[in-house]
């Protein structure tokens, strides 16, 4: 692919040609009480508090993330690298775009590097004005392998190789991370068995861990007093719902 420009230059820093500022996000419960509070998070000046409250409570990675001073240098406590959250807008959209464009790069998507750079600046450019955005699992999980070597066991999600389409489990949580955002999934009329309804179950909890939301389509589910195989009758959908 080649990628226009429309909105950067190449020749400035994307992250200079926008004016930051430094803003407190704090959430509340309906009691006042304090649910989340982050100080001092780079953000926007063009930013509404809310878009500030969404993206700092909800998106910034809270923890693995390696800490650098205000000049750039990285923490070190005990001869060791300090981790802690993420603080700035910068680089929540800099590990998103620079792992799109890492991917693209690596499975050959662009005509040349200098395509690859557009397409992270003006990807980039794009997300810091809010002309764009991704759904919530890329927010979550997208370039955290990438730009921070963050990874955790694997959950059981499967991944397709791009070149021949067959599918096998993901190794780890973060190399393949879990981009998709709505699922709508069958489930068979049976209680424990793979496919089933407590099967359900899990599937349903490992797309909510990762930000991604998910619908069921039960029509396959026998009704409210039809009969059991094993005596008795059905209680119905509505009854674990």
């Amino acid at each position: 692919m080649k990628i226009n420009r429309r909105f950067t230059d190449g020749k400035r820093d994307v992250f200079s040609t926008i004016e930051w500022t430094t803003r407190t996000s704090k959430i509340h419960n309906s009691d006042g009480s304090v649910v989340f509070e982050m100080n001092d998070a780079e953000i926007p000046k063009e930013w509404s508090q809310l878009a500030t409250d969404i993206v700092v409570s909800k998106y910034f990675r809270k923890a693995g993330v390696p800490q650098f001073d205000q000049d750039g240098v990285p923490v070190v406590k005990d001869g060791k690298p300090v981790f802690g959250p993420e603080k700035s807008v910068r680089q929540v959209v800099h590990r998103l775009a620079g792992c799109w464009a890492h991917w693209g790069q690596e499975h050959g998507y662009f005509d040349s590097a200098d395509d690859a750079q557009a397409f992270y600046d003006e990807l980039s450019y794009m997300l810091i004005t809010q002309m764009a955005a991704p759904n919530s699992p890329q927010w979550f999980n997208t370039g955290l392998n990438w730009a921070y070597g963050i990874n955790s066991p694997a959950q059981g999600h499967w991944i397709a190789d791009h070149l021949t389409g067959s599918l096998s489990l993901a190794k780890d949580a973060y190399t393949h991370p879990q981009p998709h955002a709505c699922f709508i999934q069958s489930v068979s009329d049976d209680l424990v068995n793979e496919g089933g309804i407590m099967d359900l179950w899990v599937r349903v909890a490992r797309l909510f861990k990762y930000g991604s939301g998910t619908g069921t389509n039960f029509s396959r589910l026998r009704g409210e007093n039809e009969p059991l195989s094993g005596g008795g009758r059905s209680s119905g959908l509505m009854s674990f719902l």
